[in-house]
């Protein structure tokens, strides 16, 4: 009797030292770039039907590291500063240059376009965005109303690997809305561990085990109600081995 008492005492223990808590943090250091501009200047469509999308970029170099890149333990592109594109709440891609082309589903795509550093932090102002929709195939579609509040997801992404899955960056795109401790929110739950967020800033997540990670985020009104607005909410699944 005593030797099962003292397996499930041990067994308890060890069980509890597996667990580890879930934590976000707000993330800050990164330059701000208040004065960059991303501005769309031309589509068109191949023969290959896929779209061409050309960019005006201003105070805002494509290609280099952003300063501070690699020393604040977020994972980062050897390619440097990009443009993120967001097609219908996807996974986004990423673009290194101000010219690039994308297949696109048939149907009408909702597009969000951001600058974004090295190491995948969005750039928060104004004119450092473009939000489209853009139509693809013979049919027509019902359109967007592009006036909607609109949250979008981008990071963390993808698999994470090494030092990379000590701190992953929560970042997300607001367009059309603001959040604040008396308004809008936006509801992160990672894995089963629930935050409330009312501050649009980028987070680094710490606490993850080895394994599938599960995020979901919502765009909340000022009552905890879910905001009726396309791809609201989202979900998204990162691997860290």
């Amino acid at each position: 009797m005593k030797n099962i008492s003292f397996i499930l005492i041990v067994s308890l223990i060890l069980g509890c030292a597996d667990q580890t808590t879930i934590t976000i943090t707000k993330f800050e250091g990164s330059p701000e770039f208040s004065n960059s501009i991303l501005s769309l200047s031309q589509i068109t469509e191949d023969e290959n039907s896929n779209s061409n999308f050309n960019f005006d970029v201003e105070n805002y170099e494509l290609g280099v590291q952003t300063i501070g890149a690699g020393e604040n333990g977020l994972a980062n592109s050897a390619k440097g500063q990009h443009i993120h594109m967001i097609v219908n709440n996807g996974p986004y891609s990423a673009h290194y240059t101000s010219d690039f082309s994308k297949e696109l589903e048939q149907g009408n795509n909702l597009i969000l376009f951001f600058l974004s550093r090295s190491f995948h932090e969005s750039v928060k102002n104004p004119n450092a965005f473009s939000l489209i929709q853009v139509s693809s195939g013979a049919q027509e579609y019902e359109p967007y109303d592009l006036e909607s509040e609109f949250l979008f997801y981008s990071r963390p992404k993808g698999v994470y690997e090494g030092d990379d899955i000590k701190k992953l960056l929560l970042d997300f795109y607001l367009v059309n809305t603001e959040i604040s401790a008396e308004g809008n929110k936006v509801r992160a739950t990672i894995n089963d561990s629930e935050f409330m967020i009312d501050e649009w800033v980028p987070y680094y997540i710490e606490g993850l085990s080895i394994g599938e990670v599960t995020i979901k985020l919502e765009l909340l009104d000022s009552n905890g109600e879910l905001i009726d607005s396309p791809f609201n909410p989202v979900v998204r699944k990162v691997t860290l081995k």
